[in-house]
Formats: structure tokens, sequence, C-alpha cells
């Protein structure tokens, strides 16, 4: 049986999931890229093996750090259950970058040449249910009386388009910096590299997903980057994950929301 504008089955499921739904924190914790999944109806897009389990197809590394987060810090996490090659869940609709064509050195040719059908089939079947259930856990929040504090976790590749990258956990903001000036407050003479809006920043689109559901309505915000040779494995996932967590609370302190 086929769901959402027939792109997914029923035995494949929901678009989107849910973990720690019953949270008694404000934080709400999104994992747009987490899983590299394609489901049937898309065969492999006309990509390699290879490709797809790089980082064009998803955050590696990002869901299990994202999963950690929300237990340490009693916080929701929504996350995406296929890949950003189908749709990416942090771009919207209007946007090329939605349902790239081409994504660093790989070609994408399944997503060559969409019609208008096409790529309003894909938005249906990814986009708007991931963003209405990131809705429904922020209001949630609201409706408990509590301050929702909206997270999203990913990761990058050390290395891209030939070029090391230096940096190793990036802190970036979009219009409301109080969250993300608090964390790199916090991250002073850590034991990681970090810096501000980097190796992406606004001007890349890449804070869609706190634009739609934190900044207009004043809740704390911050989009998280790692990058993912640094989370690699289950013990250095850990290990991450206790090193946001701490930079995460005490922001939290200075910004004044709990």
């Amino acid at each position: 049986m086929l769901l959402r504008s027939g792109i997914l089955t029923s035995s494949e499921g929901e678009a989107v999931a849910v973990d720690n739904a019953t949270a008694l924190s404000g934080f709400v914790f999104v994992c747009e890229h987490a899983s590299s999944t394609l489901p049937a109806s898309a065969g492999t897009l006309g990509l390699s093996a290879e490709a797809l389990s790089s980082h064009i197809a998803w955050d590696p590394g990002a869901l299990a750090v994202g999963k950690m987060l929300a237990t340490k810090l009693d916080g929701t996490l929504v996350h995406q259950r296929f890949s950003r090659l189908l749709y990416d869940c942090n771009r919207p609709p209007e946007s090329p970058a939605a349902m790239p064509e081409k994504s660093e050195i790989y070609e994408i040719p399944g997503n060559r040449d969409l019609t208008p059908a096409e790529r309003y089939a894909r938005t249906a079947a990814f986009y708007v249910p991931f963003h209405d259930q990131v809705s429904r856990e922020i209001a949630r929040v609201v409706e408990s009386g509590r301050q929702p504090v909206v997270v999203t976790v990913h990761s990058f590749t050390p290395v891209y388009f030939g070029k090391q990258r230096e940096v190793e956990i990036g802190v970036l903001h979009d219009a409301d910096s109080r969250l993300a000036d608090a964390m790199l407050d916090a991250s002073s003479g850590g034991a990681y590299r970090v810096e501000r809006n980097s190796p992406y920043g606004p001007e890349d689109g890449v804070t869609h997903s706190l634009r739609l559901h934190a900044i207009p309505y004043g809740h704390p915000n911050v989009m998280i980057e790692v990058r993912n040779d640094l989370i690699s494995n289950t013990v250095d996932q850990e290990i991450m994950a206790d090193h946001l967590a701490a930079l995460i609370v005490k922001a939290i302190d200075v910004v004044g929301t709990a």
C-alpha cells in the first residue's frame, strides 16, 4: 500500500519519528538529516553505493548525538527517517537545495528535471509531515507552560571539495544569537575548536528550521554542526554529547530560560 503521494509504502512507515515524546524539559531537538535510507520507489537516484553512504545522503553520527542529547537533557527529538537526497527538510520547497541536482562532487540523476508535480509530491511526503511534527512538539511544550528551546543537530564532512576543515564544532545562528553567543562563551578554552557560523552560516540557507519554528516566536534556538570524524563511533558520540550538553546547560543559565 502506497502512502504520501505514492512515494512511501505502509511497510516503510512515516517520514518522521519522535523520541522521548513525554520529555519534561523545554528542549526540542531536531535532526533533519538523520537517515541515509531511500524508499523503494526512489531506487538509487542513479547514485553509486559510495555516494549513497556518504555525507551527501545524511549527516553521519548526528542522529546518535541527537538521541543522547535528548536523553541527557530530557528533551524531545524529532528526526527525519529518509535521506535528504529526496528532500532536505532544512530547506523550503522553493529552494533548489531542497531537491538538489548536485551535491559537492556528485551529480544526482534522479533529481534532474523534476516536474512541478514530482516536487510537490516529495514536499507532501517529507517536508510537510516533518515540520508539522516539529510544530506539534513545540506547541506541546508551550501548552505545558514551559519555554521551548529549539536545537538542531547536524554533522559535516572533514574534507569538502578537497579542502580540509579545521573547525570541529560549529555553533550557528540566524537573527537571534542569544543561545549561540552563550554557547560560544562557554566553549572558550575548551577541548574543541568551536567557531561561529562555520562551516556554514545563514547566508548558505542552512537556518531554515530555526527561521520557521523559533525566531518568529522568540524561542531560544541554535544549530549545532559537529565534524563527523569526531562522532564516528558510540564512544566518541557519547563524549561529544556530554560536551554539548554541558555547553547547552551553561548557555541556558545565561540566557535565562529553562
